[in-house]
């Protein structure tokens, strides 16, 4: 009697897993004959932990891995109906298949299941792509993050273990850095750097990650990091110097264009650049120069003309200053001074008249030639720029 229970307890065991394995064979058909619905319905009653019918399946493996397979047709499928089955069905497909190999203690489904997460990854790449062009950025770096976490697994790394991804981890980075998750851009950055890949560019997207952070104090230093890798890389150069110019770091933005200049001396935007420098420290003298170098090298330099009129026009500003602080009984050295004014005025109009060419609808030059004209007397002209100006507004 009781060697015929335990052999009824036995049988009816067996006939519950062949049974529940039944199930997952019919939620595969459905999903092979294109009934997506009836299979995800199929399929998720074989994993309800309060159904107490599922039995055994719950603890399959194979009952995992066709989950997935599941999931990433609804994925894949072009009805409407059946994509709305699920908010994030490659997501699904993932954890079905680390459920699996979690499950499976005696490795009889690793081999299938590395062929699915293969797939798997095409699939997110797809959907990466496609995220990033609608701009839906996080759902790409979250796409790009998955892909990433399948090519650790060990039974997808057993091939080659040293293998690494730097196309992927870039554009984490660069769907991170897009969605304004800076410090998960510059994570990404910084391993996609370690391998070099996409050279001297990398640097350059991390030291603005950190810009966009308000921590120019890094920035900078990626970039200096950047320039030992990729000695006086032009783009990492001109970087470190609009740090500089924009904290007002004078002289160090200075040695900087001095590197830049020595490697592209014919770049008019350098020599502009430095003159500006110059321009800020008071050296008129090599602002003077800088300026006119940059015009030599790019004749209709518009910034450079206005700047070296403007240059010229606060030097006689100044020196009305000096005019005018001569005592009122000295009539003669006053005029000495006021002379000494309108030199400097005269040397600014032909660079004022220069820009106002280049750039006729510029209002700040217009107004320095109409105040120009005024204070030496040349009043036709004052008389046509004001007319111009007029036709403008």
């Amino acid at each position: 009697m009781k060697r015929t229970t335990i052999l009824f307890v036995l049988l009816f065991a067996v006939t519950c897993v062949f049974a529940q394995k039944g199930k997952v064979t019919s939620a595969l058909s459905y999903k092979e004959t294109g009934k997506l619905d009836k299979a995800v319905e199929a399929i998720e009653e074989t994993i309800d932990a309060t159904n107490p019918k599922t039995d055994g399946s719950i603890t399959w493996p194979r009952t995992w891995e066709v989950r997935g397979e599941i999931y990433q047709a609804v994925f894949q499928s072009k009805e409407e109906n059946y994509k709305k089955l699920s908010n994030d069905p490659l997501t699904v497909a993932l954890d079905s298949y680390l459920k699996a190999l979690q499950l499976d203690d005696k490795d009889r489904f690793s081999k299938s299941v590395k062929i699915k997460l293969t797939l798997l990854i095409g699939d997110l790449t797809n959907q990466a792509v496609a995220a990033f062009n609608e701009e839906n950025y996080e759902k790409a770096m979250k796409s790009f993050e998955e892909i990433m976490s399948i090519e650790q697994i060990p039974v997808y790394k057993a091939d080659d273990p040293n293998a690494v991804d730097t196309v992927i981890i870039f554009n984490a980075g660069l769907a991170a850095y897009n969605a304004k998750k800076y410090d998960k851009a510059i994570e990404y950055y910084k391993q996609a750097a370690k391998y070099k890949y996409n050279g001297a560019k990398t640097y350059s997207l991390i030291s603005n990650c950190y810009i966009e952070k308000k921590d120019t104090i890094s920035a900078l230093q990626v970039l200096q990091d950047g320039l030992k890798e990729y000695s006086g890389n032009g783009t990492l150069l001109v970087e470190v110097i609009n740090i500089y110019i924009n904290a007002n770091k004078v002289d160090d933005a200075i040695k900087y264009l001095n590197i830049a200049i020595e490697q592209d001396p014919t770049n008019a935007t350098f020599h502009f650049a430095q003159g500006s420098m110059y321009d800020k420290l008071q050296k008129t003298d090599e602002a003077t120069a800088c300026y006119l170098k940059a015009i030599e090298i790019k004749e209709d330099y518009f910034d450079a003309y206005y700047n070296l009129g403007a240059l010229y026009y606060n030097k006689g500003v100044k020196q009305v200053d000096v005019a005018n602080a001569v005592p009122s009984n000295q009539p003669e050295k006053y005029e000495e001074e006021k002379n000494k004014a309108d030199i400097e005025f005269k040397k600014a109009i032909p660079y004022m008249e220069k820009a106002h060419e280049i750039n006729p609808t510029d209002k700040f030059t217009m107004e320095s030639l109409k105040t120009l004209y005024y204070r030496l007397k040349m009043l036709d002209k004052h008389a046509e720029i004001i007319e111009k100006m007029k036709n403008l507004q």
